[in-house]
């Protein structure tokens, strides 16, 4: 191609720009520039590379000129391409510094070697151009579906021709047991356009949630047009699928909106992700009704929240028990997925097991804390007291209204439980000093005795050492395993079990270091106003929010 257009005439280099500014899709401009630098390349090689030499090729005509220039400098560093003020004025008159001189140099006449140098000039010029196209082109389609034709497979890895471009889309990001041949039509997400060294990659998915949630954006108006929003998903890949709805619109049934006319909106989409089964959800605000939801098609008897820490334990009848959980636990971890809760399952009878136990355990503590006998114990308990710090600091009046109860009896139950506090803080107090635990411990908010009892017991006895310590040291990670089918790795952390969040930790650890000395209070920075507070469980680089942080 290049050797063809540089020692043809004018007409057919303009024609073989033209040819290759079309195929590419690429400016004329930027074919007839890399010609200009191929033929400079060999006039150097000719002439000597310390020359500065130009090619000039006439956009219209396609007439070639090729220049050799001298710049006037007042004192010479380069012979070859500088002359000096004083030479320069015996050559014209009224030259200045930083004029040039230009002398026209004979038309090339190409070797073997220099127009095959020129031919990979030309041809790795008109590559880049090409990359950049495609980077520009795809760089802001991030997000978007593209159709295209399958290429090539490679170790499992699909290369899509675009048309104007080639993507990925990598093993993982397939279907599981989706089986694609060259020539195939295929339809994918892009998720990703990076620059490479081997040019843009586009990197494409059938795998991810969005992918699904396109698909459903293009098969129903009323999520195209805004009256129906897609508020999460979560999917198990060429298995199971669940994606909350919400409608903008009272007079419109979100989920009869995306399952469609004798379900022809969501068969399409099933159709797309090889069989794959979709539960189309209600999405609501209260959160223990579309967790209620999201469990669908389980039958759900009662929830309990943890907002605290991000749980919520649902409990369900026996026989609905492997449904809720479903195949390999599939379906309360795609309703964790989309709802962002960790869910606990517990059947009633397990529920009721734990309730007595709870209740036994309860009037055991106070039978012992309070000196009292098991009646009142268990009354105690019927009335919501779960330990001894409530029954200490609540108003009496709450005690002396207990049936059977008066002001006489909640004295001095209320008298007993603070004196076995006290008893019990001397105690751990006690348990703190003989562990080597410092006394400017006390001085770091959020403290209490029995936290320092912890801490010393797992060798943090300084305030310097709490405050070397890091949020996850304290209230655990979770691990994510990459490969399928294996479990997280829960990593319990030091205050395990003192319900600390996360955001409390980290308020304990950096008022350790403004006690330490290491910074001073006003170094904390606070959240600017109108500004969210980072949510509570966000994990730290590299690990996942701890469950129960």
């Amino acid at each position: 191609m290049a050797m063809a257009g540089i020692s043809a005439n004018r007409l057919e280099l303009l024609q073989i720009a033209d040819a290759v500014a079309r195929e590419k899709t690429i400016d004329r401009k930027i074919v007839i520039q890399a010609m200009e630098e191929a033929i400079e390349g060999a006039a150097k090689a000719r002439y000597g590379a310390e020359n500065d030499i130009r090619c000039e090729i006439d956009p219209k005509t396609g007439e070639t000129k090729l220049i050799r220039v001298e710049t006037v400098v007042e004192t010479v560093e380069n012979e070859n391409t500088q002359v000096s003020l004083e030479i320069a004025k015996t050559r014209r008159a009224g030259v200045t510094i930083g004029d040039t001189f230009v002398e026209n140099l004979p038309p090339l006449d190409f070797g073997r070697v220099a127009a095959q140098n020129a031919k990979q000039k030309i041809i790795q010029k008109v590559r880049d151009a090409e990359r950049d196209r495609q980077f520009a082109e795809y760089k802001d389609r991030v997000g978007e579906i593209c159709n295209g034709t399958v290429k090539r497979v490679e170790y499992g890895n699909v290369i899509v021709d675009l048309g104007r471009a080639e993507g990925i889309i990598r093993r993982d990001e397939m279907i599981p047991r989706e089986n694609v041949r060259y020539g195939d039509r295929i339809r994918a997400f892009i998720y990703d356009v990076r620059r490479e060294q081997r040019g843009p990659q586009i990197f494409l998915s059938r795998a991810k949630p969005e992918f699904m949630a396109k698909l459903f954006q293009m098969e129903v108006p009323e999520i195209y047009d805004g009256t129906v929003e897609i508020k999460s998903v979560a999917r198990d890949p060429g298995s199971r699928a669940k994606i909350a709805v919400i409608s903008k619109d009272s007079s419109i049934d979100p989920v009869g909106a995306c399952v469609g006319m004798r379900g022809q909106r969501v068969q399409a989409v099933v159709g797309e992700l090889q069989g794959e089964k979709i539960d189309i959800i209600q999405w609501k605000a209260e959160e223990a009704e579309f967790i209620v939801n999201a469990l669908a098609p389980a039958e759900v008897t009662k929830v309990v929240l943890d907002e605290d820490s991000n749980r919520i334990e649902v409990v369900v009848p026996e026989s609905q028990l492997s449904l809720a959980i479903g195949r390999r636990g599939q379906n309360v971890r795609l309703a964790s997925q989309l709802t962002g809760w960790d869910i606990d399952i517990v059947t009633e009878a397990e529920e009721s097991e734990r309730r007595q136990k709870e209740f036994a355990e309860r009037s055991a503590l106070f039978m012992e804390a309070l000196d009292v006998d098991e009646v009142i114990a268990q009354l105690l308990v019927t009335e919501g007291f779960g330990t001894v710090e409530e029954v200490a600091f609540v108003e009496v009046s709450e005690i002396a209204n207990i049936e059977g109860f008066d002001e006489g009896t909640a004295d001095e139950i209320q008298t007993r439980a603070r004196e076995f506090l006290e008893k019990q803080e001397a105690e751990r107090d006690a348990k703190r000093r003989e562990l080597g635990v410092e006394d400017d411990m006390a001085k770091v908010a959020g403290m209490t005795t029995v936290m320092m009892v912890r801490l010393g017991e797992n060798n943090i006895k300084t305030v310097e050492d709490l405050a070397d310590c890091a949020t996850d040291d304290l209230v655990g990670w979770v691990e994510r395993k990459k490969e399928k089918g294996v479990d997280a790795i829960r990593h319990k952390g030091i205050l395990e079990g003192f319900e600390v969040s996360r955001k409390e930790a980290e308020d304990v650890i950096m008022s350790a270091r403004v006690v330490a000395g290491w910074i001073k209070p006003e170094d904390l920075v606070q959240p600017e106003a109108g500004t969210e507070p980072a949510a509570e469980g966000e994990a730290t680089a590299g690990h996942e929010p701890a469950a129960g942080a």
